[in-house]
């Protein structure tokens, strides 16, 4: 018998738990390696696109796992496309478009690259189709490829209707929208569907693979390898795409998951699943919204009334709230909540028509005494005065009738106005050329607004490198930072702040601002005036974008400055491919008539 029964049992009980650990291990371990090999495999052969709920077996419980189970592996299989110009994005395009006839949503995810903790521009936006059909588009290489952005790509980004959902959604959009310029509207958070149907499941993370080893039971690949992988390289390794892939796929996924989509029992209507949405979509996500995690769809309109009160409150305590940075500027649209164009005309005292009006323009003339109401439907006012100026044909622009609706696309609802020449250089026009001018003012709607404020952006930096005018913050180059003042701002924030700075250091700091003030002494007063010193000071030399540009056409002449408006014009048409624009709209609108009267040689003053 054994001297130490005790540890011979210990050492033999440690012996067969390590034993036990190791064999656990290698069987999960194989079944990843398992699970691995066949993702990889598809990206090569591609795979079986549909999902199809409808297979059943005899059991409840059985018939629920095999439809759900079979339609996530689907999404996973699915094709992967990567596209890197124009070129390979129409080629895929039918493709996607066909996708989202059935269902109009799309996993989404970024990638981009960080140099010494500072992040660059996006590199990659991942897109999944409800079947896991997922493009890769590069999107250096894409937009700045020396061709113009398929209105496509813009339309698909900036259309509301069509959902874009993944976790951190909204924080990805920002960063398209300021490195970019990219407006993604239609954004939906999957964590805000997790926690209002599995609140309990998910008490320390909520990131994009806990859920999906909780919910899908699908273990992601997040090792700082692929993670931090060079996104900038010129062609992307087998593992590089699979896992861009899979974050896009496993959002879709999700998404449908809490849904209740792959439930065999389960409406196949789209609009029956997307009121599960109610509530939840283009809202930043933040973990302590109760009312929108208890399922309160009106949570986040009382959140939305919060911020604006907050926002009021900033205001009336002298914070600009444009340097909020959480939401840039010009992310969000306001519709009108009236018709632009109400179709009513004024008549010469003789009974020509002179143009068409709105409402309220067409009252002012009864109201006044000064016109007589001819006729309700249509609205026509008769003048009692002769006006400065008629019509020159009866076709000419401001007699047509023209209709409230989206001059691109169409659309009759949540428009608002587009100035086709932007104000910014319209402003510095000279009168004649921008005194009872609403040509350049067409309707658009939200989304088509979005696409060409982005298409505009593109020829206000050709005319800034044209003219060597520098397109910017206003603010920030009109105000110059003066380093002195600063320094002595900060030297006095130390000594009213600090108490315990060592004697040389203190004298150093009175030093710098005896020298500022050129004073002996310095006095407490002193003191707190330098420490709330204003450092920026005006740029004498300063000249805004649109001065400059305007400056640079008007020196050859009143002709010369039309070809910038002329520009905008062609600018426009070209970029938006407009299919309803008022009849007798034109890139050469009033010119001739304005050169038969002023001339081609006239000189335009700038103040």
């Amino acid at each position: 018998m054994p001297r130490h029964p005790g540890l011979t049992l210990g050492v033999a009980s440690l012996v067969g738990t390590t034993v036990g650990c190791l064999v656990l291990w290698k069987f999960i371990h194989r079944r990843r390696q398992l699970s691995a090999a066949s993702l990889h495999k598809n990206i090569s052969t591609g795979g079986d696109a549909c999902i199809d709920c409808t297979e059943k077996e005899s059991s409840e419980n059985s018939e629920e796992e095999y439809c759900g189970v079979s339609a996530v592996e689907k999404i996973l299989e699915a094709e992967i496309k990567v596209v890197s110009d124009t070129e390979e994005w129409e080629e895929i395009w039918p493709v996607l478009n066909k996708e989202l006839t059935y269902y109009k949503v799309l996993g989404i995810d970024c990638e981009w690259v960080a140099v010494e903790g500072k992040k660059k521009p996006v590199s990659l936006l991942q897109m999944a189709t409800h079947s896991g059909f997922c493009i890769l588009v590069r999107l250096p290489q894409f937009v700045n490829s020396g061709r113009t952005v398929p209105n496509t790509f813009l339309n698909l980004l900036a259309n509301s209707s069509i959902l874009k959902v993944g976790v951190g959604c909204c924080d990805d959009s920002n960063k398209l929208q300021c490195d970019y310029g990219l407006s993604v509207k239609g954004l939906v958070d999957i964590r805000y569907l997790a926690m209002r149907q599995r609140r309990d499941s998910f008490q320390n993370s909520l990131s994009l693979k806990t859920l999906s080893e909780s919910i899908l039971s699908f273990p992601l690949d997040k090792s700082f390898q692929l993670r931090c992988s060079n996104w900038d390289a010129e062609e992307f390794s087998p593992d590089q795409v699979l896992y861009a892939a899979r974050d896009a796929q496993v959002s879709i996924a999700l998404f449908l998951h809490l849904l209740g989509f792959f439930l065999p029992d389960s409406p196949c209507s789209w609009e029956l699943l997307l009121g599960k949405c109610q509530g939840l979509v283009d809202v930043p996500f933040k973990a302590k919204s109760a009312g929108i995690l208890n399922g309160d769809v009106n949570g986040a309109q009382r959140t939305k009334r919060s911020r604006s009160e907050e926002k009021l409150s900033q205001i009336n305590q002298g914070k600009d709230p444009r340097k909020n940075k959480k939401k840039p500027l010009g992310v969000g649209y306001s519709a009108r909540k009236a018709p632009l164009y109400d179709n009513c005309f004024l008549h010469a005292p003789d009974g020509q028509p002179l143009c068409t009006c709105d409402r309220k323009k067409a009252q002012w003339y009864l109201d006044k005494g000064i016109g007589d109401l001819i006729s309700n439907d249509p609205f026509i006012v008769k003048l009692r005065f002769e006006p400065s100026g008629r019509p020159e044909s009866s076709v000419d622009y401001y007699l047509t009738v023209k209709e409230n609706l989206c001059v691109v696309c169409g659309k009759r609802e949540s428009y608002i106005r587009k100035n086709v020449v932007p104000h910014e250089y319209r402003r510095h026009f000279p009168i004649q050329m921008k005194d009872h001018n609403s040509h350049d003012v067409l309707l658009l709607c939200t989304s088509c607004h979005a696409v060409s404020n982005y298409h505009d952006a593109s020829l206000k930096q050709q005319l800034s490198e044209e003219f060597n005018a520098p397109i910017g913050c206003e603010e920030g180059v009109r105000m110059l930072e003066d380093p002195e003042r600063r320094q002595v701002r900060s030297a006095a924030r130390a000594l009213l702040n600090a108490s315990k700075l060592p004697e040389q250091r203190r004298n150093e700091l009175l030093k710098e601002i005896k020298n500022f003030y050129g004073m002996e002494y310095i006095t407490h007063e002193t003191l707190q005036e330098a420490a709330s010193l204003e450092t920026r000071l005006f740029n004498e030399s300063y000249v805004p974008h649109g001065v400059k540009v305007v400056q640079s056409y008007a020196k050859g002449g009143l002709k010369s400055l039309m070809e910038l408006e002329k520009r905008w014009r062609q600018h426009f048409l070209d970029s938006m491919q407009p299919k309803y624009l008022p009849p007798q709209w034109s890139v050469d609108h009033n010119h001739s008539k304005l050169l038969r009267k002023y001339g081609e040689n006239l000189m335009i003053p700038m103040g």
